[in-house]
C-alpha cells in the first residue's frame, strides 16, 4: 500500500516539494558554513519523494536547537508555509486527506529539521 501511496505522492506533489527543498539546499551550499545545512536539505528532499511508511522522531541537543533557530530565519518558515498550503489544498477532498497529512508531517519537519530522525 505504501508503494501506491508513494507513487501517487510523487506524481501530485512530491516532486514539487523535493525541488523546493533542493533549491533551498543549493542556496545554503553557496557558502562553506552552510554546506552541512544544504546536505540536510538534500536528505530531506529525498524524504519528500517517498514519505509514506516513514515516521519522524524529533530529538537533539543544544547544537540542533541552535541550527534550528538559524534554519527558521533563513529558509525554514517558507518551506513550512509551502508544505502547509499544499497540505490544506490536498485536504479539500476526501481522497487527498492522507496526502495532506504527509504534507503536514513535512511542514513540521521544515520547522525543526535538525535533531530529527527518519524511522
Amino acid at each position: 500500500m505504501s508503494f501506491l501511496g508513494n507513487l501517487l505522492w510523487f506524481i501530485f506533489c512530491g516532486l514539487l516539494l523535493a525541488l523546493l527543498w533542493g533549491i533551498v539546499g543549493l542556496i545554503w551550499c553557496c557558502t562553506v558554513v552552510g554546506i552541512p545545512v544544504g546536505v540536510q536539505c538534500f536528505k530531506l528532499a529525498g524524504l519528500c519523494l517517498a514519505p509514506f511508511g516513514k515516521q519522524i522522531v524529533f530529538g537533539g541537543g543544544a547544537g540542533s536547537a541552535l541550527l534550528n533557530i538559524l534554519w527558521l530565519v533563513f529558509g525554514g518558515i517558507e518551506l513550512a508555509i509551502s508544505c502547509a498550503a499544499i497540505g490544506l489544498a490536498l485536504c479539500l477532498t476526501i481522497i487527498g486527506i492522507p496526502f495532506g497529512k504527509q504534507c503536514f508531517k513535512l511542514a513540521q519537519l521544515a520547522l525543526m529539521p535538525f535533531g530529527a530522525k527518519v524511522v
